[in-house]
């Protein structure tokens, strides 16, 4: 016998189970942006043996070729920092590590905030909602909710607030309940596949170019969507980023352009630039070769690295499911850029495919 999915109904009736971590709006509130800090990322203390981080691993196991490891049996908060080293590292070449049936979610607002910062200073958003608990606002402040999405919006992949001068490195999302069955997913995007599978005279052509990256367009939404209800916290912030960057500790390259943030490129006609940005924005959308995505149970903890990954929310889910969780997302070093490399001989190797092609 199948059994049937709650309805919307009795999902109303139950009430929360983490109340504390209901989304609240402080319309008074204002925060000041971290500002400029040293970065020293915590992947370049890591043991690339990975034996801190999985010591007690019952299973590990890849999501897909290109993106996304799950870790069964290892718990984040009984992480040393060792293991916490090592997880960045992992993370870093993984893209996204996913962690089950987690103790993070209980530890309380303070202990979750201490594992993460141990990735950098935690960033604070300009609009979306902190927990309830809000009346302890320095304690909550970094804390960003997802709960109850009412709209039901298409897949948009992006980095997390990309307009910071030093953008988000490792991001903790924390389910607390998710929707019965199917649906409520999160599709990763690994971006430096993204880039790889660009050809060589493209790859290039991109290198050495820069990008603005603005909230304005987000902002103007919230204004839109949320009228007087809307709460912004800090002003329009603007940043200007490669479109190709180096990661610090792997140093692999990346595509460092997203659809939510990324303006224009810097110097270029609007025509250009927009039909550029177009055609990245196209090419990250179907890469579902290089992607994988997270189903949710409550007690999931997803870690991605924001310098190599994008990310989409699928909101498919039941209507009047709930689905609530919470962010915290550590900023890291100001993009590094890719240097434009001198001619290997890849380009006319690749054009002399083309022309067998042709031929």
């Amino acid at each position: 016998m199948i059994a049937k999915e709650p309805t919307s109904a009795t999902l109303e009736e139950n009430p929360p189970l983490y109340p504390d971590y209901l989304p609240h709006y402080d319309p008074l509130e204002k925060i000041q942006p971290v500002g400029p800090f040293e970065h020293v990322d915590p992947g370049h203390r890591a043991d690339p043996e990975l034996p801190n981080l999985l010591k007690d691993a019952t299973k590990v196991f890849e999501l897909s070729p290109h993106c996304g490891t799950e870790i069964q049996g290892v718990q984040i908060s009984d992480l040393s920092p060792e293991g916490l080293d090592e997880l960045a590292l992992m993370c870093a070449q993984r893209g996204c590590l996913v962690f089950r049936d987690q103790k993070y979610t209980d530890i309380g607002f303070a202990k979750q905030k201490e594992i993460a910062r141990h990735f950098g200073p935690l960033h604070k958003h300009g609009w979306m909602p902190h927990p309830k608990a809000a009346v302890h606002s320095a304690e909550t402040e970094e804390f960003v909710i997802v709960y109850d999405s009412k709209e039901k919006s298409p897949i948009q992949f992006h980095v997390d607030q990309s307009p910071e001068l030093q953008p988000p490195g490792l991001t903790f999302f924390c389910m607390l309940e998710s929707p019965p069955g199917a649906g409520g997913d999160t599709i990763i995007s690994s971006m430096t596949r993204a880039f790889e599978r660009l050809s060589p005279s493209f790859r290039k052509r991109l290198e050495g170019l820069n990008a603005i990256h603005t909230t304005a367009n987000p902002i103007a939404r919230e204004l839109r969507d949320n009228g007087d209800l809307a709460v912004l916290r800090r002003p329009i912030s603007k940043a200007v980023h490669p479109v190709v960057t180096v990661h610090p500790v792997t140093k692999q390259k990346a595509l460092f352009v997203n659809s939510s943030y990324t303006q224009r490129i810097d110097g270029w006609d609007d025509e250009e630039s927009d039909y550029m940005l177009k055609f990245l924005f196209d090419h990250i959308n179907r890469g579902q070769d290089f992607c994988c995505r997270v189903r949710y149970e409550p007690g999931t903890v997803v870690v991605w690295d924001q310098r190599v990954t994008q990310h989409s929310q699928t909101l498919d889910y039941q209507p009047g499911a709930r689905r609530h969780a919470f962010r915290l997302t550590p900023l890291a070093n100001v993009p590094i850029p890719a240097l434009v490399e001198e001619d290997d001989g890849e380009c006319a190797r690749d054009e002399g495919r083309m022309l067998l092609n042709l031929c």
